[in-house]
């Protein structure tokens, strides 16, 4: 009987991928960049940076014309500013949020909260420390650092200027822990007063308010 062999399919050779149209390629970066807002928290305040950045230079103004305060009325004095940033800061993100229809349980805002509570929870543990050891001067190179810190990682989850920002203070308080005495309240009032003032404005006009 003759010998059948297998028959040999025919090779098929590999077709291209066809390129997607360009009303397909739009709708696909339409789709990315939704998704990537999506998973970021906007609502941060420009504004109410920008008023934040005015008590500092107000706290800053009265601690150099008060040139005879006390560690404890120095002390006293920026924890009362930064008490009044922080309700000035969180009344303004809490009507942007209002206004963006972002709400503040969203999963983006936990995420920019969670990244900056723990470095500013450490500037607090850190004041009292320093404060009983009696090195207060080292606090505002502290309070820039951890500061800074605190906004840059909340900037991970947030608008791209966020992280710049951070690193201005950052940088500022490296400069405040090495410079000599008498630098460290015009570095406060330069970074807590001028980067918030100029960041601030510059997130209101990109960012809607």
């Amino acid at each position: 009987m003759p010998e059948h062999r297998p028959r040999r399919l025919p090779r098929m050779r590999p077709r291209s991928p066809r390129p997607l149209p360009t009303g397909a390629l739009d709708d696909l970066r339409f789709i990315r960049e939704t998704m990537e807002r999506s998973s970021s928290f906007t609502a941060v305040p420009g504004w109410g940076i920008v008023a934040m950045g005015f008590t500092a230079l107000v706290a800053a103004s009265l601690s150099i014309a008060l040139k005879q305060l006390t560690s404890r009325a120095w002390l006293t004095l920026w924890l009362a500013e930064a008490a009044v940033a922080i309700c000035v800061g969180l009344a303004a993100t809490w009507m942007k949020a209002q206004r963006a229809g972002v709400p503040l349980t969203s999963g983006p805002a936990r995420k920019f909260m969670y990244s900056f509570l723990p470095p500013a929870v450490a500037g607090g543990i850190l004041t009292v420390v320093l404060y009983h050891l009696e090195l207060t001067r080292l606090l505002p190179g502290v309070w820039l650092l951890l500061y800074g810190a605190a906004v840059t990682s909340a900037g991970a989850f947030s608008i791209s200027v966020l992280p710049l920002m951070g690193g201005g203070f950052m940088l500022c308080g490296i400069a405040a822990l090495f410079s000599p005495p008498g630098w460290q309240t015009p570095l406060l009032g330069l970074a807590f007063g001028g980067f918030h003032i100029g960041f601030g404005f510059w997130i209101a006009r990109r960012h809607c308010g």
